[in-house]
């Protein structure tokens, strides 16, 4: 039995959550005036200090410190950093509401600042953290739609150190999703980026857990190997004892039970050294397992027996609750029972210990909650002690600018120094050069000297040369002439041709565009005329005095369908949107114009952009008439207040998904009406798949799969013969 240690994973990359004093630029260009610049570098000082606090290990002292620097703060920028880092210090304890929380009102405030900049990089930061919030939590398609909207704040601002980090985050999410293809592309796409050791080591760990479940242990070893180099390079030995304890488990599983022994004692020597406890827990255990393979149940209970003495030493209740278990289980498989008895004794009190002290956690998590409450209203109360703190804060911001200036001058003093030995190893170069271009004289003189002896000798020679050049030339001449003549006779006959070929563009463009017109002219004659007659027919019916006879009715619902007939095929008629606009602009613009005409909140989010335009025009009108159908039914049913619309292309797959928060509804007792039909016949006739999920008084989520690659190849078909077609009609009418 080999234990699932991949949660251990996750520590390796706690750096990544908490380097945001190192990520966020504080730069503001905008101009201000002398005594503003002031306060906002003074509170950015401040800001500063309490990160360094946070870095350094001073986590409770660093959240105090933040508490009493946003009850006198005043510039948006500093205070989101600010609120942003009590929403990393709750990730941190996994208390995951109060995370999300903070991470929400940093978004608010990170909507005041004016640098775009700085406020789309912190955008992405917060993205960040909410999406690993998400992941935590089990959302995945939620932590999945944050991390594509950092991707494309990200890519926008070309800001790749968070470009990838969100990649890194979103291959992530596709693993915890068990789409091991995309996690693996990503995670691969990763190792391109060379400035972030941890999300290449973490990359590394990542492929190799990926191949070691899809049991290609060969290529798993490799990338475990990979990080464990790059761990050894920067020294990074937490990381190199998890990744060896995979290369253990993956002998393990191919039955190379001696490897595996041998690779969990590096584990063991690696995490005693450096104090990784529980690492060294999960090594020992499993080379208690591998002895037990092996039946050597002796050296087996040694191992079990000195592993549960560490973990009583620690504290480690469940590690010593497993290796009770599998003491009872060497005992059952030696026929001793009664210490198999004692252990399982043993076992079970712990289990009953443990769940007290889970319940006395859990009380005591519901208790830190309401102090933080408390401690909210208590700090509203007490702003009016303001003018004391503001000058304890002055005091220690002075402190903190006396830092600096010793840190600058330390810095300039090392810039000397290394000035002087650039200066010392430039003038070394300077005489090496010299010494260089002395030797090259030297054997330019050799050179000249033999030279002129050749030239003596060769000099009759000389005199022949122009004579056979001009033969050679004359030669050349007749055989180019020639050459050019053949030519021109081409490029006459391709002249002629590009001209035919001209020609019936022009006429087929000139058709095209007459269909078109006419198409439109009829369509308004269709929606104007008819339409309108129809309508006044109707009218006059509803004023009839016998109008509530059934004939009636059925005529006038006969005129109501005739009518929605007129209008469809009006509206079919009309030339298509997308010759002149790119898809997505249209697209944008008319979900703008919807949210601006309704009152309605409005996101707009497509990635990539590029590749979505270029689809075919055909397939565009079908999705452009899809998200018209879901626009309608949210306008007319949801009584929504916001709309969030996604469109992704990833391999060959156009993700079309669709958000709001109205009122909702129960998909199990809706009976579907004929737009809904008609949304469902248009999916189906792309060889799309469609879910929505939907509940009272939370909204409805729209998700629409399309496989773009069959259905633009059966449109290549339908137009392929269509042309046939053409061409069989004009080789009729030439007979």
């Amino acid at each position: 039995m080999v234990i699932n240690f991949k949660w251990l994973i996750a520590v390796v990359f706690l750096t990544l959550y908490f380097s945001l004093h190192a990520q966020i630029d504080n730069n503001d260009k905008k101009p201000l005036s002398v005594v503003k610049k002031s306060q906002e570098a003074k509170e950015k000082k401040t800001v500063t200090a309490i990160y360094s606090l946070y870095n350094n290990g001073e986590e409770k002292k660093a959240l105090r410190s933040v508490k009493t620097f946003l009850k006198n703060a005043k510039y948006p920028s500093n205070i989101a950093s600010a609120v942003l880092l009590q929403a990393y210090y709750y990730n941190k304890r996994s208390i995951l509401d109060s995370s999300i929380y903070y991470t929400n009102q940093a978004l608010k405030f990170n909507a005041k600042i004016t640098n775009d900049s700085l406020k789309n990089r912190l955008f992405s930061l917060e993205y960040n953290l909410m999406g690993l919030n998400y992941i935590r939590k089990g959302l995945f398609e939620v932590s999945k739609k944050w991390h594509l909207k950092g991707l494309e704040v990200s890519q926008k601002y070309k800001e790749t150190d968070l470009y990838y980090t969100h990649l890194h985050g979103l291959a992530g999410v596709y693993n915890s999703l068990k789409d091991s293809k995309n996690a693996l592309k990503l995670f691969k796409e990763c190792l391109d980026y060379k400035k972030d050791e941890e999300i290449t080591l973490g990359s590394y760990i990542n492929i190799g857990d990926i191949y070691s479940d899809l049991k290609d242990y060969e290529k798993a070893n490799y990338y475990y190997n990979k990080g464990k180099e790059l761990s050894e390079k920067t020294n990074n030995q937490q990381a190199r004892a998890v990744i060896t304890l995979s290369l253990g488990a993956n002998y393990q599983l191919q039955e190379k039970t001696n490897d595996a022994i041998k690779m969990y004692n590096e584990v063991v020597s690696i995490a005693d050294k450096n104090e990784l406890n529980q690492i060294a827990l999960i090594a020992r255990g499993n080379i208690g397992d591998a002895y037990i393979d092996l039946k050597k149940y002796k050296e087996a209970k040694e191992i079990f027996i000195s592993a549960l003495q560490k973990a009583t030493i620690y504290g480690y209740l469940n590690d010593q609750v497993y290796f009770y278990n599998e003491l009872k289980k060497i005992a059952v498989l030696q026929n001793d029972y009664k210490d198999a008895f004692d252990y399982l004794n043993k076992a079970t009190k712990l289990k009953d210990s443990i769940n007290k002290v889970q319940q006395i956690k859990e009380i005591n998590e519901l208790e830190i909650k309401y102090k933080t409450a408390q401690k909210e209203k208590e700090i509203r109360l007490l702003q009016f002690d303001n003018t004391t703190k503001k000058l304890k804060l002055e005091k220690q911001e002075e402190a903190i600018e006396n830092m600096n200036l010793q840190e600058e001058i330390s810095q300039k003093i090392t810039e000397n120094t290394i000035l002087f030995f650039q200066n010392s190893s430039q003038k070394k170069l300077s005489e090496i050069s010299l010494l260089k271009k002395d030797q090259q004289l030297k054997s330019l003189e050799i050179k000249q000297e033999k030279e002129t002896k050749l030239l003596t000798i060769f000099g009759f020679l000389i005199v022949l040369l122009p004579i056979i050049g001009l033969l050679l030339q004359y030669y050349k001449r007749l055989k180019t002439q020639r050459l050019l003549n053949i030519q021109q006779a081409e490029i006459s006959t391709q002249n002629i041709n590009n001209l035919l070929k001209d020609q019936e563009l022009k006429l087929i463009k000139a058709s095209i565009s007459g269909q078109d017109k006419e198409r439109q002219r009829i369509s308004q004659e269709l929606h104007d005329s008819i339409g309108g007659n129809l309508a006044a027919i109707k009218l006059q019916l509803n004023h009839l005095v016998i109008s509530s006879s059934p004939k009636i009715k059925n005529l006038t619902a006969l005129l109501d369908e005739t009518y929605q007939q007129v209008r469809n095929l009006s509206h079919t008629l009309i030339p298509k949107k997308f010759t002149h606009h790119k898809f997505c602009e249209v697209l944008e613009s008319y979900f703008n114009n919807i949210g601006e005409a309704s009152n309605i909140t409005t996101s707009f989010t497509v990635y990539p952009k590029k590749e979505i335009d270029a689809l075919n025009e055909e397939i565009q009108i079908e999705i452009f008439k899809i998200i018209q159908e879901l626009l309608t039914n949210t306008i007319k049913h949801a009584k929504a207040s916001k709309i969030d619309l996604q469109l992704n292309l990833i391999e060959n797959i156009l993700n079309i998904l669709f958000e709001d928060n109205g009122i909702g509804f129960n998909p199990d007792d809706y009976k579907p009406g004929i737009g809904f039909i008609n949304l469902e016949n248009r999916i189906d006739k792309l060889s799309g798949s469609f879910v929505i999920d939907s509940k009272f008084k939370r909204g409805t989520i729209a998700n629409i799969e399309i496989p773009v690659l069959s259905i633009s190849n059966a449109i290549e078909d339908e137009t392929a013969k269509g042309i046939n077609v053409k061409k069989q009609l004009d080789n009729l009418t030439k007979l």
